[in-house]
């Protein structure tokens, strides 16, 4: 592919759940462009193809996999069609999730069993089927937590206790499975510029306002690429970051030391 300056992923073979668009997306771009197969996991299956034919296009390999991750069958299904594509897993990085901006009392049962399933149960499910996989290759899982999991957020409840979760999760496999060679991380961004940010924008009652105080609650000024995000999932994925596991790596320009710096002490902004 045009552009190669390094090929840390020749060979290798990545699962990127939620690919069809955001982080998701520019991940696989990036594995790709790296050298690796990529199998690109979505439930709009429009997008996820849409990110595979970006990738075979510009002359790598990929294919898209229709995968609800709540649903056990289908997760079996992308690990045993990506395994019979290309041979071995090596990589796969579970990044699909959802939002909601909601405090406690306003979110139903109904809505913290959803959210929980989504984000937390599929990094479960999606983990314990490829570890077989990723056993063979002494590969490697990146998950997607949030800033949000750290330091929790003001009316955000829901979606703060589920990417808690996945740091726990992350270092308790991580301890499970170090003495077999598989490295399992994850990433904690802040506010990203990607679709889900952008829908979150559109809902505020002044959205111009709500983007300026999203990009000041970062200490650097501005809100993340989702180049800047991919590009630290690729170096935990690659053997530069093989002395690392269990860690929840920050990613969030300042904004976890950013809270009183600025004129306004608390921002109004969402970190996914």
């Amino acid at each position: 592919m045009n552009g190669v300056w390094r090929m840390r992923f020749f060979g290798k073979t990545v699962i990127v759940t939620g690919g069809g668009s955001g982080i998701g997306r520019t991940s696989a771009l990036w594995f790709a462009k790296e050298g690796a197969n990529v199998a690109i996991a979505d439930r709009y299956i429009a997008a996820a193809t849409e990110t595979a034919n970006l990738i075979i296009e510009a002359g790598g390999k990929a294919i898209s996999v229709e995968m609800n991750v709540t649903n056990e069958d289908e997760i079996i299904h992308m690990i045993d069609t990506t395994v019979a594509q290309f041979g071995s897993l090596d990589v796969i990085v579970n990044n699909a999730a959802i939002t909601m901006m909601k405090n406690v009392e306003e979110t139903s049962a109904e809505e913290w069993d959803r959210i929980f399933q989504i984000n937390t149960k599929s990094v479960f499910l999606c983990s314990k089927y490829a570890i077989p996989e990723l056993r063979k290759t002494r590969g490697c899982i990146v998950n997607m937590a949030s800033l949000n999991g750290v330091i929790g957020q003001k009316g955000n409840t829901a979606y703060a206790s589920t990417k808690g979760a996945v740091i726990a999760m992350t270092k308790a496999m991580a301890v499970d499975y170090a003495r077999e060679g598989i490295r399992i991380n994850c990433v904690c961004p802040a506010g990203v510029a990607t679709p889900l940010l952008e829908k979150w924008l559109e809902t505020a009652k002044d959205g111009e306002q709500a983007r300026m105080d999203q990009a000041q609650s970062h200490l650097l000024g501005y809100i993340a690429t989702p180049e800047e995000i991919a590009k630290v999932i690729l170096f935990l994925s690659s053997e530069d970051a093989s002395f690392i596991t269990g860690q929840a790596m920050i990613v969030d320009g300042g904004a976890s030391l950013g809270y009183g710096a600025g004129p306004k002490a608390e921002w109004d902004c969402t970190y996914l």
